[in-house]
């Protein structure tokens, strides 16, 4: 699939490429200079690469799998590239959706080139009968200046910097802003006395419930559990008006997860809280780690079961992990989550911990019908 626009400033064309099978693989060139906007783009806008993916879990990413359909493509400006874009077409929920994503290289912004990309990307979304198109830009948190102004989100809380190039791109193309996630850090290791005092606090609402955990692979004799816990996961986070349908989890779709993240070069650890009368799983939350970039590690999700909640399962999880990242990844220096804004128990669990604001994202939505 190839379009082209030509124009004074010559002539450009947006080429769905291949993904390769590895890093090395026939097509990885095209590929590499696709992941290279990426790695740019990050290190402009954060001067770091601890939110970037890797080379070889770019690759496996998106070659897709059975639950989400994903496509890359290159926009070349007579032969340059200077541009590129995505688009991920859910296929077993959502199936209405797509997602979308377009980057420009600073060299060549505000030519049009970002609209014509997005144009694209959209076109291929309707012909396969998407009637909603997802967005999100993370930005760091020093773009949110006190009393600058703000553009609220239409369902959730907070909102985005009206002045920024992003926020402008969005509304200009029919985009309005749903929800806003705040990205928070936290220095590694955490100090055990502060996790001890979480800890007994945390305890006393806790009888009658065991924490134990797992790295890399969940427990055959767990997976199902876990499955539906992650199956749950989807319908309670909160998701303002996005309108997104729950997924649904099976231990197939457990373990195409976590053979993606090992094969990607990523390790993961779980804590999960068990409940000792029934045997059930109650809460969970997982830790990944990238050899690439060992000094991060990233806070995946977290969640605490209706019928389970009120029992501080949430934070003693998080203690468990915490603690087992120092031992596992002794390298790691900072540990960084995502929370929605309206998510106030979760946010004030990390705020315990010594989390503190670092970056935000604006969720996007655009409705055809």
């Amino acid at each position: 699939m190839s379009s082209s626009n030509s124009s004074a400033n010559g002539r450009l064309f947006v080429d769905r490429i291949p993904v390769p099978s590895n890093p090395d693989a026939e097509g990885a060139p095209e590929f590499r200079s696709f992941h290279e906007l990426d790695v740019a783009h990050h290190l402009e806008l954060w001067g770091d690469l601890d939110r970037c993916s890797t080379l070889a879990e770019a690759v496996l990413f998106w070659q897709g799998n059975d639950y989400e359909e994903r496509h890359v493509f290159l926009a070349r400006l007579d032969g340059v590239v200077v541009g590129r874009g995505t688009l991920t077409l859910p296929l077993s929920e959502n199936t209405t959706t797509a997602g979308v994503d377009v980057m420009v290289d600073s060299a060549y912004r505000r030519r049009g080139f970002g609209s014509k990309i997005l144009a694209v990307l959209e076109e291929q979304a309707r012909e396969r009968d998407r009637v909603s198109f997802d967005a999100f830009c993370s930005e760091p948190i020093r773009l949110l200046v006190p009393g600058a102004g703000l553009l609220e989100a239409k369902s959730g809380t907070g909102g985005v910097p009206l002045d920024t190039a992003s926020t402008a791109f969005a509304l200009h193309h029919g985009y309005s802003l749903e929800q806003v996630e705040t990205n928070s850090t936290r220095p590694l290791p955490v100090e055990e006395e502060l996790l001890r005092e979480l800890e007994e606090q945390a305890t006393t609402r806790a009888a009658g419930y065991s924490v134990i955990g797992w790295k890399d692979r969940c427990p055959d004799d767990l997976v199902d559990m876990f499955a539906r816990l992650k199956s749950v996961m989807s319908t309670e986070v909160p998701i303002a008006g996005l309108g997104w349908e729950g997924e649904e989890w099976d231990a197939n779709r457990v373990r195409l997860e976590e053979s993606t993240w090992l094969a990607g070069g990523v390790a993961f650890t779980a804590a999960v809280a068990r409940h000792d009368a029934t045997g059930e799983l109650a809460a969970y939350t997982v830790l990944t780690h990238r050899e690439a970039t060992p000094g991060m590690v990233y806070q995946e999700d977290t969640l605490v079961a209706p019928g389970h909640r009120g029992h501080r399962l949430g934070m003693l999880v998080k203690i468990a992990n915490l603690r087992r990242v120092q031992k596992l990844w002794p390298a790691a220096t900072s540990v960084m989550t995502w929370n929605a804004n309206e998510n106030r128990h979760m946010l004030a669990i990390n705020i315990a911990l010594g989390f503190k604001p670092s970056g935000f994202d604006g969720e996007w939505q655009k409705r055809l019908e």
